[in-house]
């Protein structure tokens, strides 16, 4: 559901939204993983296998709190640290297959996300993509194992493909560029502070998904900077409806 008394939290002092409803929303530009798809606790668990293969054991609290929005790859200094060892190439590529065969087997859309990508689309004429910081082959084969890929086909932007990944906003930008809409006309839809900080920097209104059982992470998200915290897909369908 969306926060308000107990249901929509706002980021700023007056408790209001700092969105302009009569302005209007000409575009959504949707982050993948934990927003599209139920990712993350698939991908964190083969990362956790696979970093206790190289001496670093890590609770499911501590790799969501490293890894939640980044690559592996995004902090190598980080797990070189922990294990010893260098993260080598041949290391990240088979993390990636193992990921995706996990994936492949296992993932499925967020609960009500399908309604949220309909409403956008036909309310936004079509002006609807993909921005992750995922490798290519990943947001593609989530988006097609949950059947969202039709509404995607043309527009995924994946941060590995950028000068710069999240939470720089070259990916939201790129997506903006693409779909010929001013950022400040887009919304953007993430879950993590990283994907938080990228909108933000690109200059879009940035509503932030966070699941019930991730509560915790509602006040990091509203201090990177999100403009309205959801806690139910349904309710940013029945926003999007009114803007």
């Amino acid at each position: 559901m969306m926060e308000s008394a107990h249901e929509l939290s706002f980021s700023n002092a007056s408790n209001r939204p700092r969105i302009n409803q009569e302005a209007g929303i000409d575009a959504v530009l949707f982050d993948c993983d934990g927003v599209l798809v139920d990712s993350e606790n698939i991908t964190k668990r083969v990362l956790r296998q696979m970093l206790a293969e190289q001496g670093w054991a890590l609770s499911d609290e501590e790799c969501m709190t490293f890894f939640v929005g980044k690559a592996p790859e995004d902090e190598a200094t980080l797990i070189e640290a922990h294990t010893g060892k260098p993260l080598t190439t041949e290391w990240l590529q088979d993390y990636r297959s193992r990921r995706n065969t996990a994936l492949e087997r296992e993932v499925q859309a967020v609960t009500h996300v399908g309604d949220v990508v309909h409403t956008a689309f036909e309310k936004c004429g079509g002006r609807i993509a993909c921005a992750s910081g995922s490798d290519r082959t990943k947001i593609e084969l989530q988006l097609r194992k949950v059947k969202l890929m039709p509404y995607f086909e043309g527009r995924i932007f994946c941060g590995p493909e950028m000068p710069r990944t999240k939470p720089e906003p070259d990916v939201y930008l790129a997506a903006a560029q693409a779909l010929g809409v001013a950022t400040s006309r887009c919304a953007v839809l993430e879950d993590s502070v990283t994907g938080v900080t990228a909108g933000k920097r690109a200059g879009a209104t940035v509503l932030a998904y966070c699941a019930p059982q991730n509560s915790a992470n509602r006040s990091a998200l509203l201090e990177a900077g999100a403009d309205m915290v959801f806690t139910d897909m349904t309710a940013v369908t029945r926003f999007l409806l009114q803007v």
